[in-house]
């Protein structure tokens, strides 16, 4: 959109900053936690992503849209997210499997988003200062009101000690295995597990779970039992699972005591475990670490993470605002992944048991595929059960 446009929204940020720009979405106003993406490519799997529910995602590459949208690569079947701001939108979609584009994508799903603002300033902004509560307000809803907007983005509740995971989670068990369940034309059983053993029976929380993380499990010949979050530990055992996985998923994990409380039971076995981004973060609380709010969190498929035992670094997706807290980490937890970018924990071993923890996105969507071989890891011991 070219600078030459009449300004059509404003973006406020709680401590008073405002930017000027082009409504690109629906018209109104949204609050939410402003966080800022990194990402180069897959602006479509981040709007569909759960894990961004209450938050207004801020693109740092300055094109979006380019690519238009397609029907494969959606996360979740809904967008959870309250906003996004972009530099600039592309007027053209090229791609053979676009099927609309960005902008109308954005109306028909009722999103407000704003573009033609300067997003390196607002990153510089949100690094110095952490993420912040903000306001998206679009003119022909409230004229570019700034005292309107920054009200509402001073009242935003934020994110900590909010349970998001029950929101976004899916109300009812279903199952899903490679040969009843089509979700991309590419999925292919993993020749890399020998897929001639018996099929596994994952059971899987879900907390807010991509679709693409899903795929992968299937990929290995897996038998899924997909659970809301608040189902009871009996009812999982009844099931007799192989393996228990718990997703990634928005905000805070400290509220989720419900499942806190689940997995300390699931500790008392020998089940295999495996858990992701909030999944990570809730075993290692059920095991007696702490977790602390990120100043601006990881979100963004470039991030560096270092297997501490190989040394061998791996470029990862990321998306999340809360970590593990290395002080006083219980003694049955062992670092096994470390960011090289803030050194904060990426990956949990348990001692003599067969779970562990990564905290970014290994099924590579968006993103590159060098962490996928922590799947390879759950299906191995699962299968030495």
């Amino acid at each position: 959109m070219g600078d030459t446009l009449e300004k059509s929204g404003i973006l406020v940020l709680e401590d008073g900053h405002v930017f000027q720009g082009n409504s690109i979405g629906i018209e109104g106003y949204t609050v939410g936690e402003v966080v800022f993406n990194t990402s180069i490519t897959g602006y479509q799997e981040i709007l569909t992503d759960p894990s961004y529910t209450e938050q207004i995602i801020t693109f740092t590459f300055p094109n979006i849209g380019n690519v238009g949208i397609n029907y494969e690569d959606q996360e979740s079947n809904q967008t959870y997210i309250k906003g996004i701001i972009i530099r600039n939108l592309s007027l053209i979609s090229s791609h053979h499997r676009s099927k609309q584009s960005l902008q109308n994508y954005l109306k028909k799903n009722k999103i407000i988003a704003i573009s033609n603002i300067d997003t390196r300033k607002l990153t510089h902004i949100l690094r110095k200062t952490g993420s912040q509560n903000g306001c998206i307000l679009t003119k022909q809803y409230n004229k570019n009101n700034y005292d309107y907007a920054y009200t509402k983005a001073k009242k935003f509740y934020g994110l900590k000690q909010v349970d998001l995971a029950k929101i976004v989670s899916t109300k009812k068990i279903y199952n899903l295995n490679y040969k009843n369940h089509y979700i991309n034309k590419n999925i292919l059983i993993n020749q890399s597990i020998n897929t001639k053993k018996k099929c596994l029976h994952v059971v899987v929380y879900d907390f807010g779970i991509k679709k693409n993380i899903l795929n992968t499990l299937i990929s290995y010949n897996c038998k899924l039992t997909v659970v809301p979050a608040k189902t009871p530990p009996n009812t999982i055992l009844k099931l007799i699972p192989d393996g228990i996985f718990f997703s990634n998923g928005p905000g805070d994990p400290r509220p989720c005591n419900y499942v806190i409380q689940s997995i300390k039971q699931f500790l008392h076995t020998n089940i295999p475990m495996f858990g992701i981004c909030l999944g990570h973060q809730l075993l290692a609380l059920a095991s007696g670490a702490k977790i602390i709010k990120m100043k601006f969190g990881h979100h963004g498929s470039n991030h560096p993470v270092q297997d501490v035992h190989t040394k061998q670094v791996m470029i990862t997706t990321q998306n999340h605002g809360f970590t593990v807290d290395s002080n006083n980490l219980p003694a049955q937890l062992k670092i096994s992944h470390i960011s090289l970018f803030d050194h904060t924990i990426q990956g949990l071993n348990w001692k003599n048991k067969p779970i562990f923890g990564f905290q970014g996105h290994p099924e590579a969507s968006p993103g590159p595929h060098d962490a996928s071989s922590l799947f390879d890891k759950f299906i191995y011991s699962m299968q030495k059960i």
